[in-house]
């Protein structure tokens, strides 16, 4: 059995204020293969105290500083790559081969895009030639908010956390409660990469606890999630109160239902 009850808050494994455990099913054994704590309103504004303090710090360091820091992740998942594949094969019940090949190599195949883009970014440029004089800079919006599901767990976190690094911002992750694992190893991922103290957070928790937190605060600039169209309505609401930036990206509304007897290769 595994317990992971702390969450990754300034640079450190932190306990949460108040002990909630939550068991992590493996849906291919439906039992208990670890032990979690979900997070509540005090952990959450502890990372988001965290994230903005490290703001102006991270915000100024040079983009190719910021850019070396990210490598330093993906050098992580090579060393530890084997890892990753069975902490998603066990959180989400992927069979280890798709777990492998196609759930954990999105890791690398993200942030290597992105690196990529990023060293087209032209941070300051003209605003065009009517204005020769005047320049448009590219800044970071400040501390992000990033809820990722269960479903493709490494895939929703690079595309979320790595641009946000890149780009300058600090963020505060909050994956889902039922596949954290691999969420938690790519803090540790962060951690020994190098990445400062307060640039990266996260918290474990559920919608009620840790989103809702992450969605009305006014520190958070910016709410990404990915996840069912009714919590993306209730962070739309919550968001708009303090006119964060929000990306949604909803499911939920077109399930597919696969019976006994049907045929597996035709499915």
């Amino acid at each position: 059995m595994i317990t992971k009850r702390e969450f990754y808050i300034n640079g450190a494994w932190v306990a949460p204020k108040v002990a909630r455990d939550c068991p992590v099913i493996d849906p291919s054994t439906e039992d208990t293969c670890a032990i979690i704590s979900l997070g509540g309103e005090a952990d959450t504004n502890d990372a988001i105290a965290a994230a903005k303090a490290a703001f102006p710090a991270w915000a100024a360091t040079p983009p190719a500083e910021r850019r070396r820091v990210v490598e330093g992740i993906l050098e992580q998942y090579y060393l530890r790559k084997e890892e990753m594949a069975h902490a998603i094969s066990l959180e989400m019940g992927a069979p280890i081969d798709m777990s492998r090949d196609d759930q954990a190599e999105c890791l690398p195949w993200h942030l290597k895009n992105f690196l990529k883009a990023f060293d087209h970014i032209e941070w300051i440029k003209p605003l065009g030639p009517h204005a020769p004089d005047t320049r448009i800079a590219l800044e970071p919006i400040g501390v992000v908010g990033l809820i990722t599901p269960w479903n493709w767990p490494m895939n929703q976190v690079t595309l979320k956390v790595i641009p946000a690094l890149l780009a300058g911002c600090t963020c505060v992750l909050k994956p889902s409660e039922e596949s954290p694992l691999s969420s938690m190893l790519f803090a540790e991922f962060c951690h020994d990469a190098g990445v400062p103290a307060g640039v990266f957070n996260l918290v474990n928790g559920d919608g009620a606890g840790v989103g809702t937190t992450l969605s009305s605060h006014p520190d958070v600039e910016m709410i990404s999630f990915t996840g069912s169209t009714r919590a993306g309505r209730a962070i739309s609401v919550a968001a708009a109160q303090t006119l964060k930036r929000v990306t949604l990206e909803l499911g939920g509304k077109g399930a597919n239902l696969v019976f006994a007897d049907a045929d597996a290769r035709a499915v």
